[in-house]
This record gives structure tokens, C-alpha cells and sequence, in this order.
């Protein structure tokens, strides 16, 4: 499989200003996979350290916090030659280790020659917690799951990966390009962006073992919920968890508590859905008053919803069967365009820096599905599952911010087009959301 963060390694690899790397990821995302396959391709030898298969590495750590004691033991213990500038050392399962990354400051101010990345499936959580950490001594790099053009890539559509690659102007594609795009992206929603479940069905075409490789990967979510501190959090987090689906099914897919529990409030529930936040097992994203700058100053933070970190693993949460990949559009009109919608924040999260928004206002009702902030500009952005759209929202929230808007985005299956100052993208173009804004700016004469 090709994975795009490892062009972002290599740049770490190269970087004058590099620091020991951690990198973050929710498990089975392929974050062991990509820090060996950077180490054989970028590196003479890589020295892989597992901290869970092998606990005893961690006392190498706490008797001391001379780099040099340390690689030394880890050499003997491993047998293997680590040697500056040449070898990759990876330091996987770290997040119950925190004489490890603490270890970070002494390499990044001691041994700055040595190249060493951190891995681990809830570092997000250990990260979270209010211990002793090398601020300013570590950089970061989040992996996340595959994207649709890696998707295609491991499907064998090359040719189809490089076209969309290759888009420049905003007018509408082929039906040549088109029509294979729409279906391939219906086989992307049904597996997600997994390494292992995409691998099931591009090398093996086994619908059986695709599934069953989702329900594994939700099973481990589900015992790592039992790692939270307190044990009281545990049923609580599960229930969050397959609250998912029927939050995201409702018209206005706010998130209400009592759709947990009924009875169910937000002071006995936030901190277990922080929990799943600090995981980066779900996506938070709040609700908006207005698009000013800094984006985060109008937030409403007693409205938000919730989206999975992968829309597969969403359809396999629905239990939604992947025989819907044969019925026409139903795949992205499933429970309220739930699924489109979840894939269209997990192509758009990866390509800017500020977690997307959306914005809402009631009587009458009008809802944007999103907010994205690109550089200083904030863009509304409609998602629709559907062809021959209308933007009844994007209209308004025009009306109401003439002055902010200087262009409205709709996803939807309709063909590439810019019109006026509302460019629509075709869902399967997501990944490329950044790409054709710059290039929409660039036609209106709105780039300075």
C-alpha cells in the first residue's frame, strides 16, 4: 500500500529543525506499518523496540537518563546496531510509558543525530494527562485513515488517482472519469480507510473477511475503553460509542445526551466523550455562531456533533450491510446522508490546520454543514448525497455574512463546477478539497 505520511516522514527525515517524532493515531491505523516501511526505505537498518511485547525495555528508562546508557542497553537487548544519521529507531506502544517520551527532551538536547519516532494506539489519551512531557522537544505527525485516492491506489486505479491528481481547471470531468470514480467511491464507503480492511477487499475481494477485519477493529476500540482511569467511565464510554449511529440518523444530528440514556446529562457524560475525543476515536465539532476569526472565539460549546474517525467503520457500527453497494445511491442517502457526511469531515480534517465548524439557525431552520477555515478566509460548505442540489442554507448563511463569504462549497454527486461563487465538488474529489478552493479563489481574482 502507498500511504501520503510518508512523504510527510521524509520531510521530518530531512528537516534541519527535526526533534524526536511522536506519532499519533487511533489503533490499526497502520502507524507500525508506516514507520517500517519509512525505516526500509528511507534508512540503513531500523532498531524496532515494541514497549507492550516487551515491558522489561522500560526499566532501561527509569535507572537512568543518559541517552548513551540507554541505547546501549536497547543494542544488547535487541541485537541490533543502532548508528546515527542511519538508523530508524521506533519506539512502539509508548503510551503506557511515560518515562519514554519524557525521554524525548534528553535525546532532542543530547542526541539530536539519532532518529527516533514514537508510536502508540492511545497516545492521545497519554498525552492528554497532566504529566511531566518534553514540551518543545518532540514533533508531531498525525496518521489517519486512508484517504480515498490511497484507497484507489491500493485498488490498482492508478490511472485514476493520477487524473484526479491532475485536475487544474474547474469544469466538469469525463464520464469516462466520472462514472468509475461514483462507484468506486461506493466500494470505499463499504470498507472505510482501515489498512486492514481495505486490504481484505482490494487483494482478496473478500466481502467475509473486510467485515469481519471491521468488527475486530471496533472489538479492540471497545476493551481499550476499559483503560480509562475509572472504571465507573466504562459503560459510559460504550454507550456514547454505539449512540453514534442514531445521532447521526436524526435530521439535526446535534448531540443529545439523551440519545445515550434517556434521563442521560451532559455533567455524568462529557468527561467519557472526552475520553473518545482525547482518543481521536471521534470527532468533535462545534457549533458556530458566525464566521469571524479566530474561529474558535464563536463557539457554541453546549451544541456540537459527532462523527467516527472512519466511515466504515460508521456503516459497520449501523450494521448497515455492504449488499447496499449494489443499490444505486442508497449508500450516500443511508440514515440522513450520515455516511457522506462523515466522509466528507474525514477527507476535509487531514487538509486544514482548524477542526471544521458548522453553523445553524432555527426559525426558520437552516443549517451549514460545515465550516472550514483556509488561511483567514472561512468557507461554508453544504454536503448533499445526492445530484441536482439546491442550497437553500448556503443562500441564506450568504444573505446573513455577504461580507465573509467569498465562496460557498458543495459537496455532492453532482459533476465539477464553478458557478458564481458557489463551486461544487463532486464527493469523490474530496481529498482535494484544498486544491480546487485555491484554484476557485485563483478564477474569481480573490488571491492576492
Amino acid at each position: 500500500m502507498e500511504r501520503y505520511v510518508l512523504q510527510d516522514l521524509l520531510k521530518w527525515k530531512n528537516s534541519p529543525y527535526r526533534k524526536p517524532l511522536i506519532l499519533k493515531g487511533v489503533r490499526q491505523v497502520g502507524k507500525t506499518w508506516v514507520l517500517k516501511e519509512f525505516g526500509r526505505r528511507y534508512y540503513e537498518n531500523t532498531a524496532y523496540f515494541n514497549f507492550d511485547e516487551n515491558e522489561e525495555y522500560k526499566q532501561f528508562f527509569e535507572t537512568t537518563k543518559d541517552t548513551d546508557r540507554i541505547l546501549q542497553n536497547l543494542m544488547l537487548a535487541g541485537g541490533q546496531k543502532i548508528l546515527p544519521e542511519k538508523t530508524l529507531i521506533i519506539f512502539d506502544e509508548v503510551q503506557d510509558c511515560p518515562k519514554v517520551i519524557n525521554s524525548m527532551k534528553y535525546f532532542c538536547e543530547n542526541a539530536p543525530q539519532y532518529h527516533i519516532a514514537c508510536a502508540g494506539s492511545l497516545l492521545g489519551i497519554a498525552l492528554a494527562k497532566p504529566a511531566s512531557f518534553p514540551v518543545g522537544k518532540v514533533n508531531f505527525l498525525q496518521v489517519d485513515p486512508m484517504t480515498f485516492s490511497e484507497f484507489l491506489l491500493a485498488n490498482g486505479d492508478e490511472n485514476l488517482a493520477a487524473y484526479l491528481d491532475s485536475v487544474d481547471t474547474l469544469t466538469p470531468l469525463p464520464d469516462a472519469f466520472f462514472n468509475p470514480l461514483y462507484e468506486k467511491l461506493k466500494m470505499y464507503y463499504v470498507t472505510g480507510g482501515m489498512p486492514e480492511s481495505v486490504l481484505m477487499w482490494t487483494q482478496a475481494r473478500d466481502v467475509d473477511a473486510m467485515q469481519t477485519a471491521l468488527s475486530d477493529i471496533i472489538a479492540a476500540y471497545e476493551r481499550d475503553f476499559a483503560k480509562h482511569p475509572q472504571t465507573s467511565e466504562f459503560p459510559k464510554i460504550s454507550m456514547i460509542w454505539k449512540s453514534i449511529p442514531s445521532q447521526l440518523a436524526r435530521e439535526n444530528k446535534k448531540f443529545i445526551y439523551k440519545v445515550v440514556k434517556e434521563g442521560a446529562r451532559a455533567r455524568e457524560y462529557e468527561d467519557a466523550l472526552q475520553w473518545l475525543v482525547d482518543a481521536r476515536l471521534v470527532h468533535k465539532i462545534y457549533r458556530s455562531s458566525a464566521p469571524g476569526l479566530p474561529i474558535a472565539a464563536y463557539d457554541d460549546l453546549s451544541a456540537f456533533k459527532i462523527y467516527l474517525v472512519d466511515v466504515g467503520l460508521l456503516r459497520r457500527l449501523a450494521q448497515l450491510a455492504p449488499t447496499a453497494f449494489g443499490e444505486g445511491n442508497r449508500l450516500f442517502t443511508e440514515f440522513k446522508g450520515a455516511l457522506t457526511e462523515n466522509f466528507v469531515l474525514q477527507s476535509l480534517i487531514p487538509q486544514f490546520e482548524v477542526t471544521p465548524r458548522y453553523w445553524t439557525q432555527t426559525n426558520p431552520p437552516y443549517e451549514v454543514d460545515f465550516l472550514i477555515q483556509r488561511g483567514n478566509d472561512i468557507f461554508p460548505v453544504e454536503v448533499k448525497s445526492a445530484a441536482n442540489t439546491t442550497g437553500r442554507s448556503l443562500k441564506k448563511f450568504k444573505e446573513l455574512f455577504a461580507d465573509k463569504v467569498k465562496l460557498r462549497i458543495r459537496f455532492s454527486l453532482d459533476n465539477l463546477k464553478l458557478d458564481g461563487d458557489v463551486l461544487n465538488i463532486p464527493l469523490f474529489m474530496a481529498d482535494q478539497a484544498d486544491r480546487l478552493i485555491g484554484l476557485a479563489l485563483e478564477a474569481q481574482g480573490k488571491i492576492i
